[in-house]
């Protein structure tokens, strides 16, 4: 079975709950403690071996190039005052991965952005990490949806329990009980933000995927679904009716760790604040003024 070695992060979206912040600024480029977002989703991919990166963006992300870029002008300046450690930390995204881009010209939904990466992925399993769910560094998700795709083949969904009125919110996962086993389980269905009478589980799909490379050319016949967009869960749904030997069979692995939703603004704030409060520089601090803040 081929090594998997690299990661496909969608990257083009407009950011438009966080408007006007993200007028000029990529949503992904948005602070999280001290680091853009997008830079723990890049450190969470190569902390799973997939140290080949292809990002998915669109217009106005140049800074996203920019930021895994060497800053020579600013790398001499902290050089000369010798301030080691901010230097240290600059280089760092530089160094981080072999960060590739292609544009998605078109905003036509999560399906078409990972068939924007076919010709870079070519014929081997690879992982999908939305920038909008971070993963805490603690939690080893995307190495356990590895380990499951190599030992069992077909593709591998990241699964969460949420609360029932919450299914409308996400892509929800039925499942075949007599082929799971513990956290992993065999899915057999897939439905995209259905309201929650109609709700096959509460299982819902988080944004990480490990996908066999037989899903470009299903997604290639996949016509647009909800919202008029090409829907991942509408190719996964054919791949979860397939044999593993033809590429399909979907899997999902369900997550009960630390899970931070940026692409909300109330859940920022809650992942800035639980961030912010382990940092190791000032995380005691912090936490400090907030229990005094909060108790006034």
């Amino acid at each position: 079975m081929s090594d998997l070695t690299k990661a496909v992060i969608p990257a083009a979206g407009l950011g438009t709950r966080f408007l006007p912040a993200t007028k000029a600024i990529p949503k992904e480029m948005l602070p999280v403690v001290d680091r853009p977002a997008i830079q723990y989703v890049v450190e969470e991919a190569v902390a799973a071996g997939l140290d080949d990166v292809l990002m998915v963006t669109g217009r106005n992300k140049g800074a996203l190039e920019d930021h895994f870029d060497r800053q020579w002008e600013l790398e001499q300046a902290l050089e000369a005052k010798g301030d080691t450690h901010r230097l240290e930390r600059v280089r760092h995204s530089a160094v981080l991965a072999n960060v590739h881009y292609v544009r998605q010209g078109d905003p036509r939904g999560l399906g078409h952005a990972v068939l924007c990466a076919e010709q870079h992925v070519g014929d081997e399993p690879f992982a999908v990490l939305l920038g909008d769910d971070l993963i805490d560094a603690r939690d080893t998700l995307l190495q356990q949806m590895i380990a499951v795709q190599r030992e069992r083949g077909g593709s591998v969904v990241a699964l969460m329990e949420v609360p029932p009125e919450q299914t409308n919110m996400y892509g929800c996962a039925a499942i075949d009980e007599s082929g799971s086993e513990g956290d992993v389980v065999k899915v057999t269905g897939l439905v995209e933000k259905p309201e929650p009478a109609d709700a096959p589980s509460n299982l819902a799909i988080i944004g990480r995927y490990v996908l066999d490379p037989s899903v470009f050319a299903v997604l290639h016949d996949t016509p647009p679904g909800r919202g008029n967009e090409i829907q991942l869960t509408d190719a996964l749904m054919t791949l979860a009716g397939r044999p593993v030997e033809q590429g399909g069979t979907v899997w999902g692995v369900v997550f009960r760790g630390r899970r931070y939703d940026t692409g909300d603004r109330l859940d920022y704030l809650k992942a800035v604040v639980r961030l912010g409060q382990e940092h190791e520089e000032f995380g005691a601090d912090f936490a400090a003024w907030l229990k005094e803040h909060v108790g006034s």
